[in-house]
């Protein structure tokens, strides 16, 4: 949750959002009151109850966008919802816990993100010691520790991969190959089975591994991402995401 005050978070929408002084005043105001909450004592938290914001006015005027710039300040979970969807029975065909659920989704891959950019250092060494691997390989036999010649020979290679002189050339590594995504279209009230068989279409595969053929700035790339995956927890990317759209979350009709 971003520590600017209203006025600093005012003079940021205005860099990005011509006029709507009021309504930029307003959402500055109910973040800073966000921001106040979240210090006060847990079991005072509770009893605080942040209030929605009710924006009126003409197709073009700015609405999304400061909802939208807000979300990026306040480093919050974002969501768009056409509010056509909206009757007098709730959401045709959506529910509100389907629309949280969502939200969770867009705050679980900000959280992935996140986390992913602390370790990519560790993860760019790795990937960069896959790709020597490949260049150089372990002789078969031996002790599997190097000698002081192959070191160095490992060493230079190294170099040369940093400076971009091996860029252009082209090697062939094991990629990970992501679940395809399965969409399943459901009946009001049946989200929670449609949930479920979605994460066992995606378990099925999730384990794959393709050949593929590369140039090496782009394998380092590649491998770089999917040695960062491996270094997250997903546990507490989840937890971190759902207290994140529990305190942080926003969701725009």
């Amino acid at each position: 949750m971003s520590q600017m005050t209203p006025k600093e978070i005012v003079s940021e929408l205005d860099k990005h959002i011509i006029g709507q002084a009021s309504a930029k005043r307003s959402v500055a105001i109910a973040l800073r009151n966000r921001w106040r909450r979240q210090q006060v004592d847990a079991k005072l938290r509770d009893e605080i109850t942040p209030k929605n914001i009710l924006m009126i006015g003409p197709t073009g005027v700015g609405k999304t966008e400061i909802a939208r710039r807000l979300a990026r300040l306040a480093n919050a979970p974002f969501i768009k919802i056409e509010a056509t969807k909206f009757t007098e029975v709730g959401y045709v065909g959506r529910d509100v816990e389907s629309i949280i659920r969502d939200l969770v989704d867009t705050a679980i891959k900000m959280t992935r993100m996140e986390e992913m950019n602390k370790v990519q250092t560790r993860a760019f060494d790795t990937a960069e010691d896959r790709i020597l691997d490949i260049l150089l390989p372990l002789p078969l036999s031996g002790s599997g520790s190097l000698s002081t010649s192959e070191e160095a020979t490992r060493q230079k290679m190294r170099k040369k991969l940093r400076e971009g002189d091996l860029d252009d050339k082209e090697i062939e590594i094991d990629v990970h190959i992501a679940p395809v995504g399965v969409e399943i279209m459901a009946p009001p009230g049946m989200e929670e089975m449609t949930s479920q068989l979605q994460g066992m279409f995606q378990n099925m595969g999730s384990e794959r591994t393709r050949s593929r053929k590369m140039k090496i700035h782009k394998a380092l790339k590649v491998l770089q991402e999917e040695e960062a995956a491996k270094l997250v927890n997903d546990e507490d990317i989840k937890l971190r995401a759902v207290e994140a759209v529990e305190q942080n979350g926003i969701v725009f009709l």
